[in-house]
């Protein structure tokens, strides 16, 4: 007798968890419905790039960001509005770059560059001097000093195009961006030249930050494109450079101040455990910013609009946040970190789209293996959205600083062959997204905030 109530109650407990798996979607087809129908995202974009347009952390573009995502997330519904005080770095590119090589036969061509996020300045005449080429480091050190000093390195390191995530590809290829003016430094060179990031051959030189090490000189760095590495890689190996001129214009001012900007809905049952979903504000200044993040922003805000406009009550309350800062310092994610720490307030969950607004493959996420196990049960309910890549693994750099307080990190993981293509170019515009890509990761993202806010992690 035992044995049959104890399998009836197995029964009776499948089908109240097959019962509410079916509720579960029949919830998410409505949001899908509604961010389909009525969904703000793309407009909201479209204002962010072409209204608003770059917003380089300190730049009036930012500033004018955080005025006009405020309002947005007013307008989406949310219960409250505020803003979180953070002071950034204030990098200017000033005028154009020029670069060119001087040739043997004493022709000059024009060399397509752009200064790296974060170097000096040359001197106001420019900098003229032999080029050497390096693959890796390894060849850079095989050098030595004796080579190197008082030369321009060139970093013609290629990303692999064998990774089929280009986000490992970028990985990678991204350290000689960071790390590779130091090290060149080090040896006594006087400019770096690094090959973009970017796994398509164009004539688009990318930004992007570099890191100068402390007690290491300071040189100029820049850009070159993909096209222009080809053909200077090329020139050199024909012993055809007889030098190589580089003016650039930028430098590092004092930190400015400015902002996150939080839209919450708070939670009816349990307020005090915070979901936090976002993307980050600030974008490089050679574009619109639109795929890096713009799309984050604006699917973090429908996240609030959608649950607002069906009548959904959170349990827990969720905060939709604009980061400030991600591109060349951090600081809007951190700050929002050591504020979570004072609020003595459960932070279980943080969510980030920062890697395009393309087609959703689904997630990765750095959480407990309780965590884990309770988010890969959710998989199921994603399968008509074609976001069924649950990978253990992931995250976001503005919620990272999260990860102390033992909050699940979470990473939305779209399809990533193009965002290479125009990462930190001035091909990310708004023109470059798809509208219908865009609102299905904000499909996706909202599903998964509900599920969380509604079970807990």
């Amino acid at each position: 007798m035992k044995k049959v109530i104890s399998l009836l109650s197995l029964i009776m407990l499948t089908l109240a968890q097959g019962f509410g798996q079916t509720d579960d979607s029949l919830i998410i087809k409505k949001i899908s419905d509604e961010i389909f129908m009525n969904g703000t995202a793309y407009s909201n974009l479209r204002y962010l790039c072409k209204k608003v347009g770059p917003r380089l952390s300190g730049s009036t573009g930012a500033e004018s960001a955080v005025e006009q995502t405020a309002r947005m997330l007013k307008e989406a519904g949310a219960d409250t509005v505020f803003l979180q005080p953070c002071m950034v770095p204030h990098w200017v590119r000033g005028a154009k770059e020029i670069g060119r090589a001087t040739l043997t036969n004493k022709t000059q061509i024009n060399l397509n560059i752009v200064a790296l996020g974060n170097s000096v300045g040359t001197p106001p005449n420019g900098i003229d001097a032999e080029v050497v080429e390096v693959k890796n480091f390894k060849e850079l050190d095989a050098l030595g000093a004796d080579k190197v000093k008082g030369k321009i390195v060139f970093y013609n390191y290629r990303m692999d195009p064998r990774y089929i995530n280009t986000f490992q590809a970028y990985g990678d290829a991204g350290a000689y961006r960071g790390q590779g003016p130091s090290r060149a430094a080090a040896l006594g060179a006087v400019g770096v030249i690094v090959r973009t990031l970017s796994p398509v051959l164009d004539d688009n030189p990318h930004t992007g930050a570099t890191r100068y090490e402390d007690g290491k000189p300071k040189i100029p760095a820049v850009a070159i494109s993909t096209n222009g590495a080809v053909e200077l890689s090329k020139l050199i190996a024909e012993g055809k450079v007889k030098s190589i001129y580089v003016k650039t214009n930028c430098k590092m001012l004092e930190d400015a101040p400015s902002f996150n900007v939080v839209g919450e809905l708070r939670g009816t049952e349990y307020p005090d455990e915070i979901i936090t979903v976002g993307g980050h504000l600030d974008s490089w200044d050679l574009a619109e910013g639109a795929h890096d993040d713009g799309t984050g922003c604006v699917q973090s805000i429908e996240v609030l609009r959608a649950m607002k406009a069906l009548g959904i009550q959170p349990k827990r309350t969720i905060r939709a946040v604009m980061f400030m800062n991600e591109e060349n310092g951090l600081r809007g994610g951190s700050k929002y970190a050591e504020l979570a720490k004072q609020e003595n307030k459960k932070f279980i969950m943080g969510l980030e789209s920062d890697a395009g607004g393309f087609t959703p493959r689904g997630f990765g996420y750095s959480a407990s293996e309780a965590q884990s196990a309770k988010i890969e049960k959710w998989q199921p309910l994603f399968k008509q959205y074609g976001a069924l890549e649950f990978t253990k693994g992931g995250g976001g750099a503005d919620i990272g600083p999260l990860r102390s307080l033992g909050t699940a990190l979470i990473g939305l993981n779209p399809d990533s062959q193009r965002y290479m293509d125009l990462h930190h170019a001035k091909t990310d515009v708004f023109e470059a997204v798809s509208e219908r890509e865009l609102n299905l990761g904000a499909v996706v993202m909202t599903a998964m905030v509900y599920l969380v806010s509604k079970y807990g992690l």
